[in-house]
């Protein structure tokens, strides 16, 4: 049987008994039903992998005891921030999702000309943490040593104002064509995708005058929902720990 793989923002310690979350307790008692004496590989962000034993399983509170960690490695060199327009239905879903697993960094939601999402008040802070719970769990299947944050709503201004410390900055639009491959290695990189009717020639100037650099991946219009993950496969490649 497979081991589940678990993130929890509890301490982890080797040798010393710990209470999962209630996050990580209800999956593991409500949806896996585990019982007392199996096995879990848990993380918590700092770097390490922990087996585990289940002492006490229940429904909302699961006990164990940590064995010892092993350090994990997955987590790429390259810093990627990716500004990604808001979408519909399960979209935006599977752009979260597919981030996660090419290594992004942090996700910022972002409103735009075009964007046909409009998220306020506890619509908002309820999509913010289904958004999170999403990262969470493609950070528990592909293997990551992190969970990458979804950030708040933010306007362009607002995105391009927090975008300031990357050394390079992309907007990828179809109406270029510069490519990757010509560029120097960056550190961090911003990444900023726009929505399914696409970003506004005056955002697009916006984001250029901001210092964003235009790029195209092909010849080809990809979906709001696709342009991430080409993107991200791409400096992976190019930069990052993909082919590596």
């Amino acid at each position: 049987m497979r081991i589940p793989r678990i993130y929890t923002d509890s301490p982890l310690s080797e040798g010393a008994p710990a209470e999962l979350d209630d996050s990580a307790a209800q999956h593991v008692g409500r949806v896996l039903r585990m019982q007392n004496g199996q096995e879990l590989l848990l993380f918590n962000g700092d770097g390490n992998d922990y087996p585990a034993s289940i002492t006490n399983a229940g429904k909302k509170r699961v006990e164990v005891r940590i064995g010892t960690p092993v350090e994990n490695t997955t987590e790429s060199p390259l810093d990627i921030v990716l500004g990604q327009a808001l979408s519909k239905g399960d979209r935006m879903d599977f752009a979260v999702q597919k981030a996660v697993e090419m290594g992004v960094t942090c996700i910022v939601p972002l409103t735009t000309e075009r964007c046909d999402v409009k998220l306020k008040g506890d619509r908002e802070d309820k999509r913010l943490r289904h958004w999170q719970s999403v990262a969470t769990s493609a950070a528990e299947q592909c293997g990551r040593a992190r969970v990458p944050e979804i950030l708040p709503v933010m306007t362009l201004t607002e995105w391009f104002d927090h975008t300031g410390d990357c050394d390079l900055r992309l907007v990828l639009h179809h109406r270029t064509e510069q490519s990757l491959d010509t560029l120097a290695k960056p550190a961090r990189i911003a990444l900023m995708i726009g929505p399914e009717g696409g970003l506004s020639p005056e955002e697009i100037t916006a984001a250029e005058t901001a210092g964003f650099l235009p790029v195209a991946l092909g010849p080809r219009v990809l979906r709001t929902e696709t342009a991430p993950v080409a993107a991200m496969a791409l400096c992976q490649w190019l930069w990052g720990d993909i082919g590596s």
